[in-house]
């Protein structure tokens, strides 16, 4: 057997591999909707044995009530396929086995093969974000009647301060803020955590088209690797937030070694670096210090994934990490776009963003989540920066024993 055909066969098990094992749902069908193989998540997704949707149709697999309009609508794309994503801003609906719906999510791509059409359709279950998605309006809910029963509150005590009118103005005020962080709340939960995820589906569904080490397919899983980093730190942000709001944070300070540490951080946050961006990372000093090593992980991983957010492409960002007498120093300096001079007295408050990055993704959590944990290590932090030309953060920590 030759080289070609070694390397063909061997493309083809992993194509087929890839079939076999993923984790959506995969169905292939003709232009008359009938299915002509699925794997093995497609058979559990709808409740089939093994080879039992090959005898069945697309129309088998849509409730009742859709068929008929499902049947004119596969006819219409029949007649211009192209690859799209379907379920985006409205809501789609299939049928098991044993007749109960489920909510998905449906990616439609098409190959021709010896003047045939066949319709390739990846298929998610999406009755877990379904029900994450109502648990956030029934929270907006109960946030909304607090707000009333607050504000009902404050109406009914501003008729026993009429002689207290600074304190009653005082109290508007927190409640006009708690009503804010509501909102923001809210349009953040939804957006940040769908993002991500729109961009992991996009790309997976992308996968199938390109083969023979096509270089968009390492563009494609670059793309999948960088948004699950994103939506990582992401969710990182809101445990840690809401650990330390909790008080349930305490540092446990050990001897570790801080460069071996860095150089971890920074493997793990590279899939994120803009086009050109890239980390100089500098140590000085005795290696090994005492710190609370998870801390001072978190600590590096939101000040360098702003640095990255803030800067523009081509943009070199520096880390430099010393461990000098009784003190540990971390240093993270960017070229981005800085921090407007009357918004720096609010930087480690919660949920703040400077006007300047409203167009850049983000919680508003990283620098409250960091000021805090540095407190929690009776350290300090200390910044400069000026718009346009960049910014520097330095935290010093105790190298001290507990």
């Amino acid at each position: 057997m030759s080289n070609l055909d070694t390397e063909n066969n061997f493309l083809m098990e992993s194509l087929n591999a890839l079939f076999e094992y993923a984790t959506e749902g995969i169905i292939i069908s003709d232009e008359t909707g009938k299915i002509i193989r699925a794997n093995p998540s497609a058979e559990r997704l709808f409740g089939y044995s093994s080879g039992d949707l090959l005898s069945r149709t697309i129309e088998d697999l849509v409730p009742s009530k859709y068929k008929v309009s499902h049947h004119k609508h596969r006819e219409g794309y029949n007649k211009n396929p192209h690859p799209r994503s379907m379920g985006k801003n409205m809501d789609l609906f299939a049928s098991r086995k044993d007749g109960t719906e489920f909510p998905v999510e449906i990616s439609l791509s098409q190959y021709k093969l010896r003047d045939e059409i066949f319709i390739i359709a990846f298929i998610i279950d999406i009755t877990e974000r379904k029900q994450q998605e109502e648990n956030i309006k029934n929270l907006a809910s109960e946030l909304e009647k607090k707000v009333v029963e607050r504000t009902k509150v404050l109406h009914e005590a501003l008729l026993e301060l009429e002689n207290s009118k600074d304190q009653l103005s005082e109290a508007l005020e927190k409640q006009k803020e708690l009503n804010d962080m509501k909102s923001r709340f809210v349009t953040m939960a939804s957006h940040e955590f769908r993002t991500p995820l729109s961009t992991i589906l996009s790309s997976v569904s992308l996968i199938n088209k390109y083969n023979d080490g096509d270089p968009k397919i390492t563009k494609h899983v670059d793309r999948v690797k960088s948004a699950v980093t994103n939506m990582t730190l992401i969710l990182n942000d809101f445990l840690s937030a809401e650990k330390l709001e909790e008080g349930k944070v305490f540092s446990q300070i050990f001897k570790s070694n801080v460069k071996a540490l860095a150089e971890e951080v920074l493997n793990e946050i590279r899939g994120i670096l803009k086009v050109g961006q890239k980390i100089n990372y500098k140590h000085l000093g005795e290696e090994e210090a005492y710190f609370d090593k998870q801390m001072v992980r978190n600590i590096l991983l939101n000040l360098i994934s702003n640095a990255i957010k803030f800067s523009a492409e081509e943009k070199a960002i520096q880390l430099t990490t010393e461990v000098k007498g009784e003190a540990l120093i971390l240093v993270v300096t960017d070229r981005g776009i800085g921090i407007p001079e009357e918004e720096k007295e609010h930087l480690f408050e919660r949920f703040f963003r400077a006007k300047n990055v409203t167009n850049i993704q983000g919680t508003g959590l990283g620098l409250n989540i960091v000021s805090k944990y540095v407190e929690s290590m009776k350290g300090k932090i200390e910044f400069t920066s000026e718009l346009n030309v960049g910014t520097t953060f330095t935290i010093t920590l105790p190298n001290i024993e507990e």
